[in-house]
């Protein structure tokens, strides 16, 4: 099977369209509208944002009124933004895009920085060290800004049928494991309880929560066959596991292979039920101290 990284999140598309919390999206969507009767443009960043597929969802779910937003795209990786150029080359005019090629956090370090109104990450803030990355990130919206923090994952994944219960909860702990410790350029980077840690760290960084809601993964198959393209989407989810975790020293590696490939087939054979616990935030960005 192919693992390409950008179906994975093309594929991701429709499953975050229905775990995305309804109830935090209401609060987000009337802020943004009320900022918008007086703040033109409207000066939006995304971080990691990938192919572009959130800022597809915003147009289609209109957040926006027809009024000018500078839409900044920023990702590490130039393929993915430039995949996202190519799905975004017919957007309406009044949504202008940038594109811009950094890590997130060494980029709210820049000097003569100018704040946004809206600062947005999806599926980003559980690969970063929380009590490091939140401040630098602060700096990226102004006071008074709003922000908007989505399926930041929360220290479960659930995989059935069972295939081993003993197995099954060891590779689920290890996989956690793996998550706590990453480390990256020599720096902490990931948490698998980052949603529930969000609640002290990000009112300790400056943001204040106003809405916060669950958005779980809840993936599975109707007579057989999944939706979309989220077969693929499982697949890329049991073969990040598997290259996480294959030569984990806690794991039999043939009972491992084993059962990644008995995962494989659930899904080829529309069997697979597959669940992530994770958190949704709105808020707003309150001043920074002297």
């Amino acid at each position: 099977m192919e693992n390409s990284f950008i179906r994975y999140l093309t594929a991701k598309r429709t499953v975050d369209d229905r775990a995305l919390n309804r109830t935090v999206w209401q609060e987000l969507v009337q802020s943004v509208r009320s900022l918008q009767k007086t703040q033109q443009p409207l000066r939006v960043l995304e971080l990691g944002a990938g192919a572009g597929t959130m800022v597809e969802r915003l147009l289609a779910w209109e957040l926006f009124d027809a009024q000018a937003v500078h839409y900044t795209l920023l990702d590490a990786d130039p393929a993915l933004l430039d995949a996202a150029r190519t799905r975004l080359s017919t957007l309406p005019q009044w949504l202008q895009p940038s594109f811009v090629v950094a890590d997130a956090v060494e980029y709210a370090k820049q000097e003569n920085i100018l704040p946004h109104d809206l600062l947005i990450a999806n599926a980003v803030l559980d690969l970063l060290d929380l009590p490091t990355a939140l401040p630098a990130l602060r700096r990226l919206v102004r006071s008074g800004g709003l922000f908007y923090f989505t399926i930041n994952f929360d220290g479960a994944t659930l995989l059935e049928p069972a295939i081993d219960p003993v197995l099954d909860a060891a590779i689920e702990n290890a996989y956690h494991r793996t998550m706590d410790e990453r480390v990256l350029a020599g720096h902490p980077s990931g948490d698998s309880r980052t949603g529930r840690h969000l609640f002290t760290q990000l009112p300790a960084a400056g943001f204040t929560i106003q809405a916060a809601g669950s958005s779980d993964w809840v993936v599975f198959s109707q007579d057989g066959t999944y939706v979309a393209d989220e077969a693929y989407f499982l697949h890329f989810i049991v073969h990040t596991m598997q290259s996480a975790l294959h030569q984990h020293a806690e794991l039999p590696a043939h009972a491992f292979a084993s059962w990644i490939a008995a995962r494989h087939a659930q899904i080829d054979e529309g069997k697979l039920v597959y669940i992530a616990r994770q958190l949704d935030f709105y808020g707003i960005v309150t001043p920074q101290k002297p």
